[in-house]
C-alpha cells in the first residue's frame, strides 16, 4: 500500500467511525497524503436564523477536511488551533466542497489550509488549521 492509498483508507475509516460526518451526509471525493476533498449538501436543519448555512456547519465541514488531510500519514493528529474567514453565504440545497491541503509540517506541528466553495466554485470560506501529532496509528496496517 503506498502513502496515498493509506491516506485514503485513514480518511474513510475516520468518516465511518464519526457520528457527525455520516449524519451530515459528508462524502469523501479524494484523500491522499496531506490532501482531502469532501462534500456535503446543505439541508434545512443546517441553516441559521437568516436561512443561510450556519457558520458552525461551514466550520465543521472545513475542520473535517482538515482532519482527513493531517491524519493521512496514519499518525493521530488533532487541531491545536483553527481560524476561519466567512466570505459568502450558502443556501439550502447547495453543495459545499471543502478542499484541504497540508502546507507545512515541522516535527509534530503542521499547518493546513482549507477552501470551502460551492459546487460551482463560489468561495464561501477559508480556514487555517494548526495541527499537533499526538502519536499512535489512526488505523491498523
Amino acid at each position: 500500500m503506498d502513502a496515498d492509498d493509506l491516506a485514503d483508507r485513514v480518511a474513510h475509516e475516520m468518516l465511518a467511525s464519526e457520528g457527525t460526518g455520516p449524519a451530515w451526509g459528508i462524502e469523501i471525493e479524494e484523500a491522499r497524503l496531506g490532501y482531502a476533498r469532501i462534500r456535503m449538501t446543505l439541508r434545512e436543519d443546517m441553516l441559521n436564523g437568516h436561512r443561510i448555512a450556519h457558520g458552525g456547519i461551514v466550520f465543521s465541514l472545513a475542520d473535517t477536511a482538515f482532519a482527513y488531510a493531517c491524519n493521512g500519514g496514519n499518525v493521530r493528529t488533532v487541531a491545536a488551533q483553527a481560524s476561519i474567514v466567512f466570505l459568502d453565504a450558502a443556501k439550502e440545497g447547495e453543495t459545499l466542497i471543502a478542499e484541504a491541503e497540508e502546507t507545512t509540517r515541522v516535527g509534530r506541528s503542521g499547518v493546513t489550509r482549507v477552501f470551502v466553495r460551492t459546487a460551482d466554485g463560489r468561495p464561501i470560506a477559508e480556514f487555517t488549521g494548526y495541527s499537533r501529532t499526538i502519536g499512535g496509528a489512526v488505523v491498523d496496517v
